[in-house]
């Protein structure tokens, strides 16, 4: 990393060599939790790259209908707090980014949707969206907002029950978690009432996202490679890269001799491999990074 005199907390230097890397254009652009984190939207690790919170792999959620209920019984409470999130600053900047012919593929880890709320187009969801759900066992797709009324209609006292009027309040945290649930006890989980797919009434529904120990499609990760490879640069934005489905690119790009820009905070698995580094907030980055643009003209506005 260029050592420079700090302006804003942001390495001068640094923050000229990512200006010189966004400008050129043709960039891949990667983005993560820590995109969302000034939407309400906690992040999976905090600054130390250690892991904050554990949620349940693919294995789990598969294995069993219970592990399931304990599941469904969370997301149904952090879902409603979840989707009033709204897009921050730093999700309208990079919609400008995109806007203004800068960014040829826009991919995300994230499973918000906060990136098409702000206006961006074709985002490919990397890790799937949480306003999804799919059967699977046999593969029917339905909207979130449906399969929340269902739990809804099946569960009309468990809002209340969890509120405190039997449950004692140190069973529920409030705090959303970045797949949508919030963390329950065990046993406030207990009278939760599982709903099944319409098709074929199994109960092995799913949200449409990438569970840890699950698989990115296939189909998905070859486009991306595709566009990575088209790509004159990356940039990521918010991530730690601490999970392969994103490092991946960022280890293709140096590969191929591609500048790589990674700005979020604390150190990440791709520092080796970045081009560029800045350990600063995303939002006032990315509006500093937006005004540099806009005072080097070249027809941003």
């Amino acid at each position: 990393m260029v050592e420079g005199a700090r302006t804003g907390g942001v390495l001068e230097g640094e923050l000229e060599r990512l200006l010189d890397l966004v400008a050129a254009g043709g960039l891949f652009v990667l983005t993560g939790a820590g995109l969302s984190t000034d939407s309400g939207i906690p992040d999976y690790r905090g600054q130390d790259g250690v892991r904050r919170v554990m949620p349940m792999q693919y294995a789990e959620f598969r294995a069993t209908s219970a592990a399931r209920q304990r599941y469904w019984a969370r997301s149904f409470i952090g879902w409603e707090r979840f989707r009033a999130a709204v897009p921050n600053t730093g999700h309208r900047h990079v919609t400008t980014l995109q806007r203004w012919g800068l960014v040829t593929e826009l991919v995300t880890q994230n499973v918000d949707g906060l990136h098409t709320e702000a206006g961006a187009d074709d985002v490919v969801e990397l890790h799937g969206s949480l306003a999804a759900i799919v059967c699977l066992e046999c593969g029917e797709r339905t909207s979130r907002v449906d399969h929340q009324r269902r739990l809804r209609e099946a569960n009309p006292g468990f809002a209340a029950y969890l509120a405190g009027v039997v449950v004692d309040a140190s069973q529920v945290s409030s705090q959303i978690r970045p797949d949508g649930d919030i963390v329950l006890a065990d046993e406030a989980v207990t009278d939760f009432a599982m709903v099944q797919c319409l098709a074929c009434g199994s109960d092995a529904l799913k949200p449409d996202v990438v569970f840890f120990g699950e698989a990115v499609p296939k189909a998905r990760v070859d486009r991306c490679h595709a566009a990575l490879e088209a790509a004159r640069g990356v940039l990521v934005l918010g991530s730690s890269l601490a999970v392969m489905s994103g490092y991946r690119f960022v280890r293709r790009a140096a590969a191929l001799g591609k500048p790589v820009a990674i700005v979020t905070r604390g150190a990440t698995r791709g520092d080796a491999e970045s081009t560029v580094k800045l350990d600063a907030p995303l939002s006032s980055t990315l509006a500093t990074l937006i005004t540099g643009l806009e005072a080097r003209g070249a027809g941003y506005s």
